[in-house]
């Protein structure tokens, strides 16, 4: 996400152009040796991944396609919970479940069943209900030394109020910092 938030298309211009965004794209070039590190070790953890409909199509319709990327095969692989109310089953991207019904439920559900953890990617319209119901426990956030003004912010007025705890943080050579937040005990 950008220093004021923004985490509306990050990886290409055309990715997101909801409410006439036009800054898209604006975290390429950042990439370094250490959040390529930090991206590597998330991927090992195999953990599930957790999905909105509208990141859900955009990933479902690029990483299945690609043959020489190292997290190709770790994406298409790893188990895909989606939430939403408008597609239907079967879903396109192999080892893709669809959750059915209001997504806090059913991630409230999931979470007490899962045998790993649930990685949520992007998606932030469903961040933003989890949020409301505390079911997200931990914020990884690659912070871009970058303020666009506009655009979808993880963080938006009205959003659940929550304290964190700082848990870990890693600057990369590109000014990005990595922060790992937690719930603080006194949620």
């Amino acid at each position: 996400m950008t220093l004021d938030g923004v985490m509306q298309a990050p990886g290409r211009p055309d990715e997101d152009r909801r409410d006439g965004f036009t800054h898209g794209g604006w975290a390429a070039g950042r990439m370094d040796s250490v959040m390529g590190e930090v991206t590597q070790e998330a991927m090992a953890s195999r953990a599930s991944l957790l999905f909105g409909r509208f990141t859900y199509e955009g990933f479902a319709g690029f990483w299945p396609k690609q043959t020489d990327n190292p997290f190709t095969e770790v994406l298409n692989g790893a188990q895909k919970y989606v939430a939403s109310r408008t597609l239907t089953d079967p879903l396109p991207w192999q080892n893709s479940t669809l959750l059915k019904g209001d997504a806090a439920e059913a991630v409230g559900r999931l979470k007490k069943t899962a045998e790993k953890d649930l990685v949520i990617l992007g998606s932030g319209e469903l961040i933003q209900s989890l949020m409301s119901h505390r079911l997200i426990d931990r914020f990884v956030l690659m912070i871009h030394p970058v303020v666009l003004g506009t655009g979808r912010r993880l963080f938006r007025d009205g959003a659940a109020v929550s304290t964190l705890k700082l848990v870990d943080s890693r600057p990369s050579t590109t000014g990005v910092v990595i922060a790992t937040y937690e719930l603080a005990a006194d949620n």
